[in-house]
């Protein structure tokens, strides 16, 4: 594989990060996982504004443009021969020294790197986590940090307890997401809903296109809300796969329902 590092493109196997690199050290920065298809990035005006949403939250220098990026993505792809892929782009505030105050002027460092989409998979079956809860108050819930220990958590947690994914669910004991997507249900009134960002849901890229097109609206999600609905499904940037059990419980008859076989199919043909 070859991967943009700081403008140039190289080798995967000769990149190299210094060892003060706050991205490792801290975890501080941010990242963006983009859909490629025939040669071109999805909704990458989106990823870029909650890019730049972020880092205003982690008051971090960010000053490249979309030409910028779209440049730069441009150069990966081409330099990969790969059409279709999953690009991750990823910003670190980059070396500092010890301590948690960042260096000032700060020097990013900014990656890029391109990996095969993922297969379809199968109807999901998922947990709820009880070993983390999103803290919706925190502003790190509303941006994609690298700092995403609580998520390994609950994927861990689901993986231990033989689920697909895990449910988080925030302080108050509300549905926010899972490890790795937004969720949206089909409520008994038949309406599709997603949970709010302000009770810990990220603002997904493919979340804020179904919230436009006004298919879906927002409103606090109880587990039992979960539990009672017709059809519900995962969504994220790369996929949308139908979700058909929560804690063993079917939901709805236990089948993907017809609006998430519909939008998967519109998703792997977009």
């Amino acid at each position: 594989m070859i991967v943009w590092l700081n403008g140039t493109l190289i080798a995967q196997e000769d990149a190299a990060l210094g060892v003060g690199d706050r991205g490792f050290t801290l975890g501080d920065g941010l990242f963006e996982t983009i859909k490629i298809k025939r040669g071109q990035p999805l909704r990458l005006a989106a990823h870029l504004r909650r890019l730049r949403s972020g880092a205003a939250i982690l008051r971090l220098a960010l000053n490249e443009t979309d030409d910028f990026w779209a440049e730069a993505i441009a150069a990966t792809i081409a330099a990969n021969g790969q059409d279709d892929g999953a690009l991750r782009l990823t910003v670190s505030r980059g070396p500092g020294q010890r301590g948690l105050l960042p260096p000032q002027p700060g020097h990013p460092t900014l990656l890029l790197t391109l990996g095969a989409l993922p297969l379809v998979q199968p109807p999901a079956r998922v947990v709820v986590a009880e070993s983390v809860r999103r803290n919706a108050h925190s502003p790190l819930a509303r941006c994609k940090s690298l700092s995403y220990l609580d998520n390994i958590l609950a994927r861990l947690e689901a993986e231990e307890r033989g689920a697909d994914d895990a449910l988080l669910l925030n302080t108050e004991g509300r549905v926010a997401e899972s490890s790795i997507a937004n969720l949206f249900v089909v409520g008994t009134d038949g309406i599709l809903v997603t949970p709010p960002v302000s009770d810990g849901a990220l603002a997904g890229v493919r979340r804020d296109d179904l919230l436009r097109a006004m298919v879906a609206i927002e409103r606090p999600l109880r587990l039992i809300d979960v539990l009672a609905a017709r059809e519900a499904f995962l969504s994220n940037a790369l996929s949308i796969r139908p979700l058909i059990a929560v804690n063993g419980t079917p939901i709805g008859d236990g089948q993907p329902g017809p609006l998430s076989r519909r939008l998967q199919e519109e998703v792997l043909h977009e």
